[in-house]
């Protein structure tokens, strides 16, 4: 899906009389009061003075253009907020604002038929010009095909793939119009280990390839580069882009969103996480052999063949010893590696041979016998790589680790603090929105100001409108010893009581694999149709499960945003308490501080089991139950924990009587 809702021109009319000797944000916000109370009430909405609190905060932050953390509560309604202030904002300032959810789920859920844009559209008669901007690798890449059926791939449907693709693919002719094509909803069928055969990932050079113009994730970008009010991307999108927007412009290309006026952070306490998996570099052998090699089709001269030579036969040792050095993590996909004097000497080795090539490339562009462009590419690549290597030297300053899959080994080196790139996106004169349910802990916003490095915002924070008590309750088993066993046969007995309607939420990918390995040995479990993250895209999935009310979907990303009203989920089941991941990245921010469990652990599975339970009660009509499946380990009070970030009105009850 790339236009969410345009129809014909985009009407650069304010939806309001504008009167040019008033403060335009003024009129907006008597407008949005307008709305609020008049407009929308008759169209069945509530009247809700938490909605309407938020909505003069926001009104501060866009007339100072300030950064401001709004911590609203499930159904106080604040995307609608967010979002008239926005478009009002971007038709004023000619640029579109941008829209970031944490992921691409949360995305479909913004921009579904019946979500908030539409709504909005509907009701307001509003031509709203809202633009999706997914990550690159949501598109199929055409290299990636070829390869796959290069190679026989059994596991993939080739032919029906190859049938999907438009006829202009294959043709030289000019492209007359725009086609949208090779997302990945359009493939929900396979599973995310297929999709991983032939999307898009980070080693894919675009800029060099001969079909890119042509490319499902080209031609989208260049239609959501003209949205008008809304261009809506993930989290990881847009840190891509602060990232990579220098180092774009001296490549001659274009910055992966356009200029804006304002950023909405949607989950905005996510914010951190997007951060550090964007702002790093990715050095594999298989890619720098393929780079490097492209010089020597050229006319060169001996020195720097023989550099590059040296070069790829260093690249090798120098990843074999990565390897050694790699070990794998139980919970995650990274492994953590173990510096050694060897390593460290085969990686001066490595930056040193760079250098060299980065010297005698100054001498070769000047007898011009190099293509210019292509020179420029390869120079940013490996300045790119001299850099990450340098930070690798310096351990103090780096969080690495390494990945491996049939091509080989991939490192993985970002800046230990990631807070000055943030700082230099803060500093911006622009109004910056972070909105979520779980902005604080504890009322406090510090713990997300420090994660992010914002020195000057603004804040607010307001109650859900929802009577808990009488909506909602939430258990912990009694006794519960923590056997996977133990929790599989009340997780079972939790889902017949409620006849499926059920989401399980995991902390890791292993728990949601051995649930589902154990679930498929049990007869009970066929009488409900359980659905799991990874087997279909994902909101394929939770379109799936909507539709089916009796439906169990079990998932690891759905802690925030989820959004199911009415009874298809009436049981939200998670299955241990979410602490952060024992990776690389949070094995770092541990190591800073003295109290790595208060200030790290705690804070961080606090925030994220408090949007989990935020999936259940999505109306006023709601109703249904929650259970924790954490036992208490006398070394942290987890009942604790848990009665912390309950909502007002609910008390923690003891779940008995589970077990045979």
């Amino acid at each position: 899906m790339i236009l969410i809702l345009e129809v014909g021109l985009l009407a650069k009319q304010y939806p309001f009389e504008y009167d040019r000797t008033k403060p335009f944000i003024e009129q907006v916000g008597e407008w949005v009061g307008e709305v609020f109370y008049e407009i929308l009430p008759k169209a069945g909405f509530e009247v809700r003075d938490e909605q309407i609190y938020m909505a003069y905060q926001l009104e501060r932050a866009f007339a100072d253009k300030k950064t401001i953390f709004a911590e609203a509560g499930v159904g106080t309604g604040k995307t609608l907020v967010y979002l008239l202030y926005s478009i009002c904002y971007a038709r004023y300032t000619g640029k579109p604002a941008i829209i970031a959810c944490a992921d691409e789920s949360l995305i479909e859920q913004l921009v579904k038929p019946e979500g908030d844009i539409a709504k909005l559209s509907r009701h307001l008669n509003m031509e709203i010009d809202a633009r999706l901007a997914k990550s690159p690798d949501h598109y199929m890449c055409l290299k990636k095909l070829d390869q796959a059926r290069n190679n026989d791939d059994e596991s993939l449907p080739l032919e029906d793939l190859y049938e999907t693709l438009p006829d202009f693919v294959h043709s030289h002719a000019a492209l007359q119009e725009f086609h949208a094509y090779g997302d990945r909803r359009d493939y929900s069928d396979l599973n995310d280990e297929q999709w991983n055969k032939i999307n898009w990932d980070s080693f894919q050079d675009c800029f060099t390839c001969d079909v890119r113009h042509r490319c499902g994730q080209t031609l989208s970008r260049d239609h959501y580069r003209k949205a008008g009010d809304l261009v809506i991307c993930s989290h990881d999108y847009y840190m891509e882009h602060v990232w990579t927007y220098e180092a774009r412009k001296r490549e001659g290309q274009i910055p992966l969103l356009p200029d804006h006026c304002a950023v909405v952070f949607d989950e905005g306490h996510l914010l951190e996480s997007a951060a550090m998996k964007a702002l790093g570099y990715k050095i594999k052998h298989v890619v720098f052999e393929e780079l490097i090699s492209r010089l020597l089709k050229n006319d060169i001269r001996e020195a720097l063949a023989m550099l590059i030579d040296e070069a790829i036969e260093q690249s090798e040792i120098m990843f074999d010893s990565i390897r050694r050095q790699s070990h794998s993590i139980p919970g995650s996909d990274r492994m953590s590696i173990e510096l050694n004097e060897r390593l460290l000497r085969d990686v001066h080795r490595m930056r040193t041979i760079i250098a060299s090539i980065e010297e005698e490339l100054v001498f070769e562009s000047e007898l011009y016998t190099l293509d210019d462009y292509q020179l420029r590419i390869v120079e940013e690549r490996l300045e790119m790589m001299e850099v990450a290597l340098k930070l690798f030297e310096d351990s103090g300053a780096l969080i690495c680790w390494a990945t491996e899959d049939s091509d080989g080994v991939s490192l993985f080196v970002m800046p230990r603090d990631v807070k000055e790139v943030l700082e230099s996106m803060f500093s911006q004169n622009m109004p910056i929105v972070f909105s979520s349910a779980t902005l604080s802990v504890d009322k406090s916003f510090e713990y997300l100001r420090e994660g992010l490095g914002v020195k000057n915002y603004l804040s607010f924070s307001v109650d859900s409108p929802y009577d808990y008590g009488s909506q909602m309750d939430v258990y912990v088993p009694e006794p519960l010893t923590g056997d996977f066993a133990e929790k599989i046969e009340i997780s079972m007995k939790l889902i017949e009581r409620t006849e499926g309607r059920a989401l399980l939420l995991f902390r890791t990918r292993e728990e949601l694999f051995l649930f589902k390995q154990e679930c498929l040995l049990r007869p009970e479990s066929g009488k409900y149709s359980f659905l799991y993250e990874g087997d279909q895209e994902i909101s394929y999935l939770i379109s799936a499960f909507q539709r089916d009310e009796h439906s169990v979907l079990c998932a690891v990303t759905l802690w925030e945003g989820l959004d199911i009203p009415g009874p298809s989920l009436s049981n939200v089941i998670i299955w241990s308490l979410p602490y952060p991941p024992l990776d690389p990245v949070f094995m770092a921010k541990r190591s800073e501080t003295t109290s790595p469990f208060e200030d790290v652990d705690l804070p961080y599975m606090l925030l994220r089991l408090k949007q989990g339970m935020g999936r259940l009660i999505r109306t006023s009509e709601d109703h249904g139950i929650v259970t924790v499946l954490a036992e208490e380990d006398g070394e942290h009070p987890v009942h604790e924990y848990i009665t912390s970030v309950l909502p007002k009105g609910i008390q923690l009850q003891l779940l008995a009587g589970q077990r045979n």
